[in-house]
């Protein structure tokens, strides 16, 4: 299954160029995931006081078309790969059929002291319900 959370490029997100500056791209991205675990019942800062925190150990992004002001995108999120203590996430921003941006990300689950610890067996459960590769 595919997450999807849609988003309308707005001008204070520009560049000079009047595109999508590349950094606000990360920037959605990390809105979809955030929205995937919303969607799953748990905010960060929820798992934060549970002594659960999920850090970013790699991204790679690839930009592949620009965003416009007033574009309406979607983030796409999904689940490649849930390991004990890692899981990586597929993501794309669409606009309509086309492909904008595409990113892997990689995130470790840590203890509230910064100490690799498994993720708990019921995030495990509900993150592999987004396993997908599209």
């Amino acid at each position: 299954m595919i997450h999807e959370t849609p988003l309308t490029v707005r001008f204070y997100e520009l560049d000079p160029y009047r595109h999508l500056n590349h950094a606000v791209y990360i920037q959605y991205f990390e809105v979809g995931r955030i929205d995937l675990f919303k969607q799953l019942g748990w905010t960060l800062t929820g798992l934060a006081d549970a002594g659960v925190q999920i850090v970013v150990s790699r991204i790679e992004t690839d930009f592949l078309a620009s965003a416009v002001e007033s574009d309406d995108v979607v983030v796409e999120t999904w689940v490649d790969e849930v390991k004990r203590v890692t899981t990586r996430f597929g993501q794309r921003i669409m606009r309509g059929d086309e492909v904008l941006a595409r990113q892997t990300v990689v995130g470790a689950c840590v203890s509230a002291e910064g100490r690799p610890m498994r993720f708990p067996q019921d995030m495990l459960d509900a993150l592999k319900q987004y396993r997908s590769n599209p």
